[in-house]
């Protein structure tokens, strides 16, 4: 098949789009419990879902209406960089880093950074169209250089040792900078200033009226209630797994002192998983599919549970491969049952709903419940072995949680409707597999 250079070129914006995330993204709850702040790390990853309910639909209007999507892509990651950048030197430069400054910077910066997920994607559709190629068929190739750049970083910031200090946010600064220049030199996009639509409309409020189908409502309410597990590895996996170095038995293990390059199994397995998803979309259906990744996120919590970095490694590495399909089987199937569901009107709507109900709402209470839950079994514990224990209970509650969503989600949720081999194809081909933690991709779809 021949390669036009601007696949190559788009490739290339995607390894770096995400490429940016990865080098914090995984990492940073490391870095902030060896600088004293290992109570505050919940606020750091919430923060991303709080920003997600507001800035990609706000920055897509723009885009949308006034700034053609290349150069708003440009600034906001001149932004986003300049923020991080500002967060990296003041934690290199304080004698005592402090909790406000240093989350205002970073507050700042993932605010900047969160719309360019959505903006990286129509900034390809364009290139694609303006190139005479199909989205659908070349899009996907295209998306998973993204998930490779997340996964490159997260390696580089762990044989750097950088996942332990504050030089994976100068990684990030540097990147988004990179980006930023890059972006320029991609096709023009278009604007339209006469657009229509209500505000409400582009924000994805208007969505909200589908909560008078019950069985809508119940989708809705169940896809919160599982939205909670989803930062909750993200925020506290890598300080966990790097916990075992503090254990004699365990401290010289490979597992203790790599764990973003054990975590990235994860994004590895996400890339596998969304392959999957139309066998068993035929298979078993909407629900089925939903219900493996309801116990798949029970088991991605339990493993961590059972698992060390001596012998139980390969519970840990059966973690990360289950999360692949945790994530991708939830994501994209219930993004499918959302487009199924809803009426073209409601469409765009109905997917920004279902975004700000997981990754949003769900994913910002599940992190600072988590946050909670940790700091009172894991960090008020004064010996690693009485932290070790700490983690371990709040792995099996995490678990239990997700199995309850799924024994209730099954008991009540009736819809078992299956779709079509193409329409399952045709949704997935669309749709972008987030690296782990990603909480607003597909907003501005």
């Amino acid at each position: 098949m021949h390669i036009k250079p601007i696949q190559v070129r788009l490739a290339a914006m995607n390894f770096l789009e995400f490429g940016v995330w990865g080098a914090y993204l995984i990492s940073l709850g490391n870095f902030l419990g060896n600088v004293g702040l290992a109570t505050k790390i919940g606020w750091f990853y919430a923060v991303q879902g709080i920003v997600s309910l507001v800035m990609p639909a706000v920055i897509g209007i723009i885009a949308d209406r006034w700034v053609q999507a290349q150069k708003m892509l440009s600034a906001c990651h001149i932004l986003a960089g300049a923020f991080m950048a500002a967060a990296g030197v003041y934690c290199l430069t304080a004698s005592a880093i402090e909790f406000a400054p240093l989350f205002a910077l970073y507050t700042m910066s993932v605010a900047f950074f969160m719309p360019t997920i959505g903006l990286a994607n129509s900034v390809a559709f364009n290139a694609l169209t303006r190139e005479g190629l199909d989205t659908i068929t070349h899009f996907p190739p295209i998306r998973v250089f993204g998930t490779v750049g997340f996964i490159c970083s997260m390696l580089f910031v762990n044989f750097t040792q950088f996942q332990t200090n504050a030089l994976q946010l100068i990684t990030s600064a540097v990147l988004s900078f990179c980006l930023a220049a890059y972006a320029l030199t991609m096709p023009k996009c278009p604007v339209n200033r006469a657009k229509g639509g209500t505000l409400a409309d582009s924000l994805g409020l208007s969505a909200f009226k589908l909560f008078k189908q019950k069985k809508m409502a119940i989708f809705f309410i169940f896809s919160m209630l599982l939205g909670v597990s989803l930062q909750i590895t993200n925020s506290y996996g890598n300080i966990f797994i790097t916990s075992f170095s503090a254990l004699s038995e365990y401290a010289d293990t490979w597992g203790a002192r790599n764990a973003n390059a054990l975590i990235a199994i994860s994004q590895a397995s996400e890339t596998l998983c969304i392959l999957l998803i139309p066998f068993f979309l035929k298979r078993f259906g909407i629900k089925g599919v939903m219900l493996m990744a309801m116990f798949a996120w029970m088991l991605r919590f339990a493993l961590f549970g059972l698992g060390d970095t001596g012998s139980g490694v390969w519970l840990l590495i059966l973690s990360c491969i289950v999360y692949g399909i945790a994530f991708d089987f939830f994501n994209v199937s219930g993004g499918l049952y959302v487009d199924q569901q809803t009426s073209p009107a409601l469409r765009s709507s109905a997917q920004g709903l279902f975004m700000i109900m997981t990754n949003g709402i769900g994913a910002t209470v599940g992190t600072l419940s988590a946050q909670a839950l940790v700091n009172s079994l894991v960090f008020s514990q004064t010996t690693p072995e009485a932290q070790h224990t700490g983690w371990t209970h709040a792995w099996y509650i995490f678990a239990a949680y997700a199995l309850v969503v799924g024994v209730l989600f099954a008991l009540i949720f009736k819809d078992s409707k299956t779709p079509t081999p193409s329409e399952a194809r045709a949704y997935i081909e669309e749709s972008d597999p987030a690296p782990a933690g990603e909480t607003a991709t597909r907003q501005k779809k």
